[in-house]
């Protein structure tokens, strides 16, 4: 049992780091993107119809992508009133609670996710504008980012877990 709960929490933290790249690099598409726009507009003088609505769902996909990768690292926001005086086990268990409330709110949030993203393929829903994209493709990244942060956040219960039983992290870092 110990080594599959392993095996899940190593390749939950692969999945968020892999994709956690994959967010690093849309910034560099939106980069590209935003250079061509103003290139063509004020130089070639073109108007590029897609370019607004394309770096709005890229910068979507740039957040949701990241969330995994977030939990993972520990580099959310947090509120320390009296977080940083407790105890490893203490730290531990406040860190199992809030997971726990993470892990439903996330469960919301996926059920409906899963709901508006069945809506939009069963009606083929696509934004008003000119171009007029379909936003089934960002809604389902949406969904499974959701799906993968549910995913690490399991591996954070685990985590935790260990630690607040045994008062050592599952996984020791090395010092930088």
């Amino acid at each position: 049992m110990r080594r599959a709960l392993l095996l899940y929490v190593r390749a939950a933290d692969r999945l968020a780091d892999w994709t956690g790249w994959i967010a690093m690099m849309l910034i560099f598409v939106m980069m590209a993107v935003m250079l061509w726009d103003v290139v063509a507009r004020k130089f070639l003088d073109i108007y590029i119809m897609w370019g607004l609505e394309f770096l709005q769902f890229t910068l979507a996909a740039y957040y949701f992508m990241g969330g995994a990768k977030t939990l993972k690292d520990n580099t959310h926001v947090r509120m320390d009133l009296f977080y940083d005086r407790l105890t490893v086990r203490g730290r531990a268990w406040m860190d199992l609670a809030t997971v726990g409330c993470l892990i439903f709110y996330l469960a919301v949030l996926l059920w409906g996710s899963i709901s508006s993203l069945q809506f939009s393929i069963d009606t083929n829903q696509r934004l008003p504008s000119v171009w007029r994209p379909s936003v089934v493709p960002i809604k389902a990244l949406m969904t499974a980012c959701i799906a993968l942060m549910l995913a690490q956040s399991f591996a954070l219960v685990i985590r935790h877990a260990h630690t607040a039983l045994t008062g050592r992290d599952l996984f020791p870092r090395e010092p930088a």
